[in-house]
């Protein structure tokens, strides 16, 4: 009979620990593998298909408020970070001065619409005058035609009495005719060089009334055309007046300073009381319109393109993703529109990685509205340079809000 050899319990115990103690490690690398799968696989695609950075903030329009005219300043209605609306009244000023300025503005406009009256009459009466005078000019000329027919007439006669005259003188002798006839007809040809020499001396008396009436004509000509330089200028004088008075309206108005657009007044520095001048600063308003810049590497603009979709993380909510849509890429670095450009040709040159500004805004502003977000905020955008410009993930709408994070 042959003895069978057993293994103790002790000794299989010890061998199976190795094995289990291998798969249990298998295990929990496979788990790891597979964690790092789950996790690591999302995130290694949304990194390759996003461009982010967190050189970013948020801007907005600031409108800064400054009077057009001086004075004291009367009431301010408005605190820092007080909502407005287009068209409220921010501040007024001491309006007395302008109110008196306008009432002396009138008053000149006033005298110089009586002194425009006045020239008119001057000038209507001057062109009256001319008319008058250029009629008696006229008058004078057909007077002159008429005394010069006269004068022909006269002339005629004149001229066939003398040679009547001569005929009787020349038969006289020779007793053809009396003495008598001879005696009558040199008393005719007597007569008729009377009135000849009257008709001409007529004549020169009307050429010098012409002459006189020309002169009356140019006379009322000068005196018509000072008149109308006269209504010219006061005409003049008339609109600077008329503007004075709009100008004295306008500062009149400015002396209520209003809110040129809608938003949040912000850097109030004035108080009842104090002088100001025109110009100088009073607040700042903030349009609650926000968008972001964002200064991405130049190494990251290679596929960014306006219309594509971002989300927006910002510092102040980090459980909260905003959507929006890439705008504008400005043309030109940030450094080659700062104050001091550098001159890199003047010098050791490092080459530095350049950052271009990138305008993205918001898909939906009404929806920031329930958020306290203002301009210089930092946050954290990321371009989905994987979709076509214009394309919209299905669960965006009309919100630019995409997520809450618990």
């Amino acid at each position: 009979m042959s003895e069978t050899q057993t293994t103790p319990p002790e000794v299989t115990e010890e061998r199976r620990r190795p094995a289990r103690k291998r798969i249990l490690l298998l295990s929990i690398i496979a788990a790891v593998a597979v964690l790092i799968g789950a996790v690591g696989v999302p995130f290694y695609l949304h990194a390759i298909s996003h461009e982010s950075t967190d050189d970013a903030f948020l801007e907005a329009h600031i409108t800064n408020i400054s009077p057009r005219v001086p004075g004291h300043i009367s009431a301010v209605h408005v605190e820092d970070n007080q909502q407005v609306k287009e068209g409220d009244v921010l501040a007024e000023l001491d309006s007395r001065d302008y109110e008196v300025a306008l009432d002396v503005a009138q008053a000149k406009l006033e005298s110089a619409k009586a002194a425009v009256s006045e020239v008119k009459a001057v000038a209507s009466a001057a062109r009256n005058i001319l008319q008058e005078k250029k009629a008696n000019f006229e008058s004078e000329l057909a007077g002159l035609e008429q005394v010069r027919a006269e004068v022909a007439e006269m002339k005629a006669g004149h001229e066939r009495d003398s040679n009547d005259l001569d005929r009787m003188r020349q038969i006289v002798q020779a007793g053809a005719v009396s003495r008598q006839e001879y005696d009558h007809a040199r008393a005719q040809e007597a007569m008729a060089r009377a009135k000849l020499n009257s008709s001409e001396q007529l004549v020169q008396t009307q050429a010098a009334k012409i002459a006189e009436a020309k002169a009356a004509v140019f006379t009322a000509e000068d005196e018509l055309h000072q008149a109308q330089a006269q209504m010219n200028a006061r005409a003049a004088q008339l609109q600077e007046a008329e503007a004075q008075v709009e100008q004295a309206k306008l500062d009149l108005s400015y002396t209520r300073i209003v809110a040129p657009c809608s938003g949040y007044i912000t850097k109030k520095s004035v108080e009842q009381g104090a002088y100001i001048q025109a110009g100088q600063n009073l607040f700042s308003i903030v349009s609650p319109e926000l968008w972001v810049v964002a200064n991405y590497k130049e190494t990251q603009i290679t596929h960014i393109r306006p219309g594509q979709q971002v989300e927006i993380s910002v510092d102040t909510y980090p459980d909260v993703t905003f959507t929006g849509h890439v705008d504008s890429i400005q043309r030109g670095t940030g450094s080659r529109f700062s104050l001091l450009p550098p001159e890199n040709a003047a010098g050791n040159f490092i080459k530095v990685v350049q950052r271009i500004p990138v305008k993205i805004v918001f898909d939906d502003n009404k929806t920031l509205q329930q958020y306290v977000l203002a301009p210089g905020m930092s946050v954290i955008p990321s371009v989905d340079i994987s979709r076509q410009p214009g394309a919209v993930a299905g669960n965006t709408g009309n919100s630019s809000v995409v997520s809450l994070r618990p």
